[in-house]
C-alpha cells in the first residue's frame, strides 16, 4: 500500500489520511473493549501518533553511539571528577550518577541533579588554569564554533581556537574525549564543519591519539567501530569520529 502511494502526487497526504483512519478505527475498538473504564476516555483528549508503527526503533546514530563510547571510556579510567564542555546533556546527566561531572556551556543548562553542576563557559576562553583538568570531554561541539548558530561570534578559526583551549587546560597524563563529524572536509554554514581524520589529529598536535572509534554513515558498516582506520573515516560523508587523546605526563 505505502509503496504504491509513493508513486503518485500527494502520496504523503494520502498516506497520512490512511494512517488517521486507522487511528480512528483503533480508538473505536479501544472504546468498545474498555468495559471497566479505568481511565476517562474522551475524543477531545485524543493525542494521535501516526508514525511509530515501524519494524525497528529508529535513533540518531551519532547521538546514541558517541555518548555510549565516552561512557565506556570513563568506566575504564574511573576519574575522581569529569569536566564536560557543551556535549549532549544526555551524557553528563547519566554519567553523573556514577562519576561527579562539571558541565559547562555557552548556553548553560538549568539542570539540577546530584553529582552534576552546570555553569557558563566560553570555549574560546575556558575558566581553568593551564594543565589542570585530568578528565575532559568536548563532543559534537567544536564543529559549530564560530558559525554563529548558537549565538556565538562569527569566527572562521573559532574551532581551532577552541581546540587550543582544550589542549591548554588538559592536565599532563590526562584524557580528552573529542567527538566531531568526519569524512570529506567541507563546511555547511551555519550548521557544522566536517573534518578529515588527519585534520583532527594535526590540530591536536600537542596530544597523542590513544584510541579512535567511528560511527559510520551507514548501518550496513555496523554500529560503533572500535579501532577504526583512517581510510574508513575519510571514506565517510558524515561519519562520527570519536578521538581519545592523552597529554604526555
Amino acid at each position: 500500500m505505502i509503496k504504491t502511494l509513493k508513486r503518485v502526487p500527494g502520496a504523503k497526504i494520502v498516506q497520512s489520511w490512511v494512517q488517521y483512519a486507522q487511528f480512528v478505527d483503533q480508538y473505536r475498538s479501544f472504546r468498545r473493549q474498555s468495559v471497566d473504564r479505568r481511565f476517562p476516555l474522551s475524543w477531545k483528549d485524543r493525542y494521535p501518533f501516526l508514525n511509530d508503527k515501524t519494524a525497528s526503533t529508529a535513533f540518531d546514530r551519532h547521538y546514541i553511539y558517541h555518548p555510549a563510547w565516552a561512557a565506556r571510556v570513563l568506566a575504564q579510567t574511573k576519574p575522581a571528577i569529569h569536566v564536560d564542555i557543551a556535549s549532549t546533556l544526555h551524557f553528563c546527566s547519566i554519567v553523573s550518577a556514577f562519576v561527579p561531572v562539571k558541565f559547562y556551556d555557552y548556553r548553560p543548562a538549568d539542570l539540577h541533579l546530584s553529582g552534576l553542576s552546570s555553569e557558563f563557559a566560553d570555549l574560546l576562553a575556558l575558566p581553568f588554569e593551564s594543565n589542570s583538568i585530568q578528565s575532559l570531554s568536548c563532543m559534537h561541539t567544536v564543529e559549530h564554533i564560530g558559525l554563529g548558530r548558537y549565538g556565538d561570534p562569527i569566527d572562521p578559526d573559532g574551532d581551532l581556537k577552541a581546540i587550543r583551549e582544550l589542549t591548554r587546560v588538559l592536565a599532563p597524563g590526562g584524557s580528552l574525549l573529542f567527538v566531531t563529524p568526519v569524512g570529506r572536509p567541507r563546511l555547511h554554514f551555519n550548521a557544522h564543519r566536517i573534518y578529515a581524520y588527519d585534520q583532527v589529529v594535526s590540530y591536536f598536535a600537542g596530544l597523542s591519539l590513544h584510541e579512535f572509534a567511528l560511527v559510520p554513515d551507514l548501518s550496513a558498516y555496523g554500529g560503533l567501530i572500535e579501532h577504526a582506520s583512517k581510510e574508513l573515516a575519510d571514506a565517510q560523508t558524515y561519519g562520527c569520529g570519536c578521538f581519545w587523546f592523552k597529554k604526555a605526563p
